[in-house]
């Protein structure tokens, strides 16, 4: 089963997957894709870690889903965003490499049988991208959301907290 939520930044995306998994599941994996960018960056990814009790398992994979042996667990994927970033980033910014390399992990990590909940940022919604480089990423993201919403069980959508079912 896979549940997509997407929304904006601060929608409340993170907190609604988090209890979704803990209604699911009394053991929960929270799977950060993230890689840290500065000190900054590690501060709050040590915070978000805090935040969450013991009964998590934490597992942190910058790209290569499909290597985690899941199967049988309920999965929080925390987020599209940073994970499209590392392909987008380790491919020079090439936007047709990555959506590919991205689509092909993505349909490998979904053959294990998983509670799987993933997270990502509508990011075309907002300020138009100034730089060739941001524009191409948002086009990135929103390729590569529609291709999991396709996939997904059931999508929602986070506005300010409240939770819009659209699947």
């Amino acid at each position: 089963m896979i549940h997509y939520i997407s929304g904006g930044q601060r929608s409340g995306k993170t907190n609604y997957a988090l209890q979704l998994a803990k209604s699911l599941s009394d053991k929960p994996v929270y799977l950060a894709t993230s890689r840290i960018w500065d000190e900054g960056h590690k501060a709050r990814i040590e915070r978000h870690k805090s935040e969450r009790d013991t009964s998590w398992e934490n597992i942190e994979e910058e790209k290569e889903l499909s290597k985690l042996s899941l199967s049988n667990k309920t999965v929080v994927l925390d987020c599209v965003t940073l994970w499209l970033t590392n392909f987008f980033t380790d491919t020079n910014y090439d936007l047709a490499v990555s959506l590919h390399e991205a689509k092909q992990e993505f349909d490998a990590f979904i053959k294990q049988d998983m509670q799987l909940i993933i997270i990502s940022n509508e990011i075309g919604m907002g300020i138009h991208a100034s730089t060739d480089m941001g524009r191409k990423f948002t086009d990135l993201q929103g390729w590569m959301n529609q291709y999991i919403a396709q996939k997904a069980d059931s999508a929602t959508f986070m506005v300010s907290g409240i939770p819009v079912k659209i699947k």
